[in-house]
C-alpha cells in the first residue's frame, strides 16, 4: 500500500525539501521505499521552479542526502486529494494549509507533535540554524515514519 506525504513550509527551499529528503532517505534505509511517495511544497509561490536553498543543499549534502534536484513548488488543491498526510513545519503553515483544505481528506499535521512545536525558519539566518533545522527535522521524520509504520 502507498502512502503519500507531503511535507510543507513557507517557500519550500529550507524546511520542506530538507524533510523530503530526510523522510525518503529514512524510507530507504528501513527498506520500505515502495511503501511511500514523498514530496514537498511551498504555501507561497515565489520560489516556484527554483532549487532548494544552497544552505540547505549543504545541510545535507554532507549527512549524505542529496537534494540539489529538487524544485520549490507551491502547494495545489489536488494535494489535499493526492497526500494522505500532509505535514506542516510550523502553526502559520498549518492554519495556511487547513484554511485551503477545506472538506479534503488529507491528514494535516505538524512534523513536531510531540510536544507541539515549529520548525523555525532559518531562512534569514546562518548556517547553524540551518543545523539546528536538519537535526529537528531529522528527528521529526523518524518519529513520522515509527508513527506510520505503527511502531509507536
Amino acid at each position: 500500500m502507498d502512502h503519500a506525504v507531503l511535507f510543507v513550509c513557507l517557500g519550500n527551499i529550507c524546511r520542506s525539501p530538507l524533510a523530503e529528503g530526510i523522510f525518503r532517505a529514512l524510507v530507504e534505509q528501513s527498506g520500505l521505499t515502495g511503501r511511500y511517495t514523498i514530496d514537498s511544497a511551498g504555501t507561497g509561490a515565489w520560489h516556484a521552479g527554483n532549487p532548494p536553498d544552497p544552505r540547505s543543499i549543504d545541510i545535507a549534502a554532507r549527512n549524505g542526502i542529496d537534494i540539489s534536484m529538487q524544485r520549490a513548488r507551491q502547494v495545489r488543491k489536488q494535494d489535499f486529494q493526492t497526500f494522505r498526510t500532509i505535514v506542516a513545519m510550523d502553526r502559520d503553515n498549518l492554519a495556511t494549509l487547513r484554511t485551503r483544505a477545506g472538506g479534503e481528506q488529507a491528514r494535516l499535521r505538524l512534523l513536531l507533535e510531540t510536544p507541539d512545536r515549529d520548525v523555525p525558519d532559518p531562512y534569514y539566518g546562518g548556517a547553524d540554524g540551518f543545523e539546528l533545522v536538519f537535526r529537528l527535522v531529522r528527528s521529526g521524520c523518524a518519529d513520522l515514519l515509527t508513527s506510520l509504520e505503527g511502531k509507536t
